[in-house]
C-alpha cells in the first residue's frame, strides 16, 4: 500500500488501484454522514477534487491521488457512509481507479513513511 500527505490510501489491485482514506483521518473527521462518489468512467487528473465527504465536524474534497479512469465506487457508501468510519482500509475504500501512468504510484508514502508522518 502507498499513502499520500492528505490520508488517503492506495491499494494496488492487478491494472486496478483501490483508494481510501486511512483510519488517521476518520478519526479527525469524526462520523461521516455523506459521501458524493464521481461517476465510473470518468478520466480523473491527480489532485483533481472527486470526492466530497461530510462528517459531523467537517466538510472535506478528496482528491485524484493518480492520473487515470475510474473503473468503480463503492456504492455501499451513498446508504451506509459510517463503513468508512467502521472499516476504513476495507469495506470503506471510496473508487477503483486504473492509472494512466502507474509509475506515479512511486511518488506516494510506504506504510513507515506515513506512520513518521502522522507521529
Amino acid at each position: 500500500m502507498k499513502f499520500t500527505e492528505e490520508h488517503e490510501w492506495l491499494r494496488p489491485e492487478d491494472d486496478i488501484v483501490v483508494v481510501g482514506i486511512t483510519e488517521h483521518a476518520t478519526e479527525q473527521l469524526g462520523d461521516l454522514v455523506f459521501v458524493e462518489l464521481p461517476e465510473v468512467g470518468t478520466t480523473v487528473t491527480k489532485d483533481e477534487e472527486i470526492v466530497v465527504i461530510e462528517s459531523v465536524k467537517a466538510a472535506s474534497d478528496i482528491c485524484a491521488p493518480l492520473d487515470g479512469e475510474i473503473t468503480e465506487v463503492n456504492e455501499a457508501l451513498a446508504d451506509n457512509p459510517a463503513l468508512v468510519n467502521e472499516d476504513p482500509l476495507g469495506n470503506g475504500w471510496f473508487f477503483k481507479i486504473r492509472p494512466a501512468d502507474p509509475a506515479q504510484m512511486d511518488g506516494h508514502m510506504d506504510e513507515a513513511a506515513y506512520r513518521a508522518m502522522i507521529a
